[in-house]
């Protein structure tokens, strides 16, 4: 299907300041898909408070404003530039929360502005758990015993009811924000208190630690005609328990067999179909290492910071095809090069991503690794194979050193490795 008609401005969300554990992939997606808007004849206005970043220059797109990522100065730009529709999913999470913000204050149904991409309740189904959870249940997807809590008590008693451990996950958040696992109920109250502040709507789910499980993701396609397509799936060195983030990330898996791999892509691709999400998305599982038994951890609505390295990894621009689906057109009819968007690529290389840490510069801060982001960039290394690969990744992190293994550590056992403090060897 051809580009819509109806609409003519469209006003893009940015994902405002970086801030540590929230890296900057996402002015990346934001400048793509701006330019991508304005190669198909639309007006674009961009919001965006952060100065330093590729979106906010006036190159990228018809007008700019650096004003806060609030709901109040949203629903001003709003109404003073009276956009025809609205594109939230290239703001990482700040932009999906802003829009679904602005939907349930009435501000879009005010002033006529129609939602692109991925409708609000689809959002609201991958961001809520609860709706989540039941949906995963009604296509016979395998989640994790789990309990969606809006207080620290009722946290304490799904808490009891699954079994210790258990990991916190707060709803509407970003680079695990708020998130942690917890061994006791003294452990639980603690994180429990702090999740619900963090949670925009005040609502954690507690499921079933699984921490230790194989970390997989899948970047997916779709458009509104239900052409869906993976475009890579990527394997994270480090298991379930710490943040993607914050792991060594190698597209494509390495260890997964073939059938784990179909298995794994044809969840992501039913899950993207229940949601009809319009464009790019992440799904997250958790595979045991000892069965084919895998859980869906969680799905992103939206170009995630994982869809900018499955970008560069790939060579398919997703935030640019998705800005292109969310306003009507069919991945047969997107051009990457000579060859039409809904072919799936194909590596014959080895990526690797590296997490670049700040604790050199931030020395007090602390520097435990576990489900809230701490990295605040990453490198990203091409080998044909997965060693040249890893390799070419820890020399480009600028550190001082050329391999993983480090002659300091060689007479430490475990306790003394997880003890050593980093910050005072500097």
């Amino acid at each position: 299907m051809p580009k819509r008609t109806d609409i003519h401005k469209i006003l893009v969300i940015g994902s405002g300041p970086i801030v540590i554990g929230q890296a900057a992939e996402f002015d990346y997606a934001g400048t793509q898909a701006c330019l991508a808007l304005r190669e198909e004849g639309y007006e674009v206005v961009l919001c965006n408070s952060n100065p330093a970043t590729i979106m906010t220059d006036t190159a990228v797109a018809d007008k700019v404003y650096m004003e806060p990522l609030t709901l109040e100065y949203m629903a001003k730009i709003v109404r003073y530039e009276r956009p025809d529709a609205i594109l939230p999913s290239m703001g990482g999470q700040t932009g999906l929360n802003l829009a679904v913000q602005l939907e349930r204050k009435g501000v879009l149904r005010e002033c006529r502005v129609k939602l692109l991409g991925t409708r609000s309740g689809s959002i609201e189904q991958a961001e809520d758990r609860e709706l989540f959870k039941e949906l995963c249940e009604r296509l016979g997807e395998p989640v994790l015993p789990s309990g969606v809590c809006q207080s620290v008590e009722e946290g304490v008693r799904a808490a009891k009811t699954i079994g210790y451990p258990v990991v916190l996950r707060p709803a509407f958040t970003l680079g695990g924000t708020g998130g942690g696992f917890a061994d006791s109920e003294e452990e639980l109250r603690a994180l429990m208190k702090n999740a619900l502040e963090l949670s925009p709507v005040g609502q954690v789910l507690i499921e079933k630690s699984i921490r230790g499980y194989k970390e997989i993701e899948y970047e997916v396609m779709r458009d509104k005609n239900d052409t869906a397509i993976t475009i890579c799936n990527m394997e994270n060195l480090d298991p379930v328990g710490i943040h993607t983030g914050d792991s060594i990330v190698v597209c494509p898996s390495q260890t997964l067999t073939n059938r784990e791999y179909q298995m794994l892509r044809n969840s992501a691709l039913k899950i993207i179909r229940a949601l009809e999400i319009e464009g790019g998305c992440n799904v997250q599982f958790a595979l045991d290492p000892g069965s084919f038994q895998y859980y869906l951890i969680e799905v992103n609505p939206r170009v995630s910071r994982s869809s900018a390295l499955a970008s560069k990894a790939s060579g398919y621009p997703i935030a640019r095809v998705s800005a292109k689906v969310s306003v009507g057109m069919t991945l047969d009819e997107i051009r990457i090069a000579n060859t039409p968007a809904a072919f799936e690529p194909a590596l014959d290389y080895v990526v690797t991503k590296m997490p670049r840490f700040p604790f050199d510069k931030f020395t007090d801060a602390a520097n435990t690794l576990g489900t809230q982001m701490k990295a605040t960039g990453e490198v990203m290394s091409v080998g044909r194979t997965f060693e040249e690969s890893l390799l070419k990744g820890i020399r480009s992190l600028e550190t001082g050193q050329f391999h993983l293994h480090s002659p300091r550590f060689d007479g430490m056992d475990r306790e003394m490795l997880l003890s050593y403090n980093f910050s005072e060897s500097q």
